[in-house]
């Protein structure tokens, strides 16, 4: 098949480490693989696996960008293209309209997040194949607008399989080591892009109530704010300081190579106060990690029965989960192995891949799947 991802996405996050790992995954099973980005991507080099005249650098700055539609459109049709995939919700529409041009070529989806798709939608992607949720929750918005018959859920997967083959306790001496971190400080840590939503200011008054009962625990967060000013970062750590926690707390740009974070961590924390999956949390269950997570749809669906829920936006709740799993180890431990084992046999990056495939080849005619 030859396939044409696009995510007009400028930084690198959650779904667009789902878009390169299915680029990734694609070809490697034989696929011509091609990605649509656009030109002030910060994650184009992320793709550059793919060859140069694979790639369309393309701006769509919103959902009616016809003259971008044509571009994507003119590249599908001059390069054969079976399915465009769309990632991003402002891409729905120039997709349509490029599938259109493009007469013979599919439109699929996958949403991503939780927020509900405009009426208009039923309309305007009235030549949707397939609508593709990430967890059942992303699902049910996409029925509100699609037929019950083009709505699928596949879960992000990773790849398990190729995670580092360093020894964990390696991973955490190197990581506590370079941050000055004594070997047996409890810590705590939380991975995601600065921003209200993903819930960090909880996650730090968690830690001021953390500290009335395990006082020499640390913390550390992990992820960029990519706001204009970067105004969410700079009150997390005005915070911080109010609270005179600033010894306390670590603070870490997006890693290229988490590895060495999760190993370190006693805890991993997701306070976000909405997740449609959450892969944060998935990549911490296969590394065995025990998970506190505020019960948003994405983190109820990863944890059911290996980690403990706690209501959203409720530091003290938050707190208490915390501390519990520090108290004690051997059910840390437990839930560590749960997760690990939820995480391989639930969400691999090869279900991901041959849930996808599947969804592909259901949308396409027979002869033209024979043919690919």
């Amino acid at each position: 098949m030859r396939i044409l991802q696009i995510s007009s996405a400028r930084t690198y996050g959650g779904g667009e480490r789902h878009v390169v790992d299915l680029c990734r995954g694609l070809q490697a099973r034989g696929h011509d693989v091609f990605a649509a980005l656009r030109p002030t991507s910060t994650w184009l080099d992320r793709l550059d696996f793919l060859p140069d005249e694979n790639k369309l650098l393309v701006s769509i700055r919103n959902s009616f960008g016809v003259l971008s539609a044509m571009r994507i459109g003119e590249f599908a049709s001059n390069n054969n293209i079976d399915i465009v995939h769309a990632h991003v919700a402002r891409d729905y529409i120039p997709t349509s309209i490029a599938c259109l041009a493009a007469k013979q070529t599919k439109f699929v989806l996958t949403r991503h997040v939780l927020f509900p798709m405009k009426p208009f939608n039923r309309f305007a992607l009235k030549n949707i194949s397939k609508a593709i949720g990430v967890s059942e929750a992303a699902a049910a918005e996409l029925r509100a607008i699609f037929p019950r018959e083009k709505v699928t859920v596949i879960a992000n997967g990773i790849d398990i399989e190729n995670f580092s083959r360093r020894p964990q306790g390696e991973l955490r001496d190197e990581f506590r080591k370079y941050h000055s971190l004594g070997t047996d400080t409890p810590l705590v840590g939380t991975l995601g892009e600065l921003k209200e939503l993903k819930g960090q200011r909880d996650f730090v008054l968690a830690a001021q109530e953390i500290l009335k009962t395990v006082p020499d625990c640390h913390f550390v967060v992990v992820g960029q704010d990519n706001s204009l000013d970067g105004h969410f970062r700079r009150e997390l750590k005005r915070l911080v300081s109010v609270l005179g926690m600033e010894e306390r707390f670590l603070w870490l740009d997006w890693l290229e190579d988490p590895a060495p974070f999760f190993a370190a961590v006693d805890v991993f924390v997701s306070p976000s106060h909405t997740e449609s999956f959450g892969l944060a949390i998935l990549e911490a269950m296969a590394r065995g990690k025990a998970v506190v997570a505020t019960e948003t749809a994405g983190a109820a669906q990863l944890l059911e029965g290996c980690g403990k829920l706690v209501p959203v936006q409720d530091p003290v709740a938050l707190a208490s989960a915390i501390t519990e799993v520090l108290r004690d180890p051997e059910e840390a431990e437990k839930l560590g192995g749960l997760a690990r084992q939820a995480a391989a046999e639930k969400y691999s990056l090869k279900q991901m891949l041959d849930a996808t495939e599947a969804v592909y080849r259901s949308v396409l005619k027979p002869e033209t799947v024979a043919a690919s």
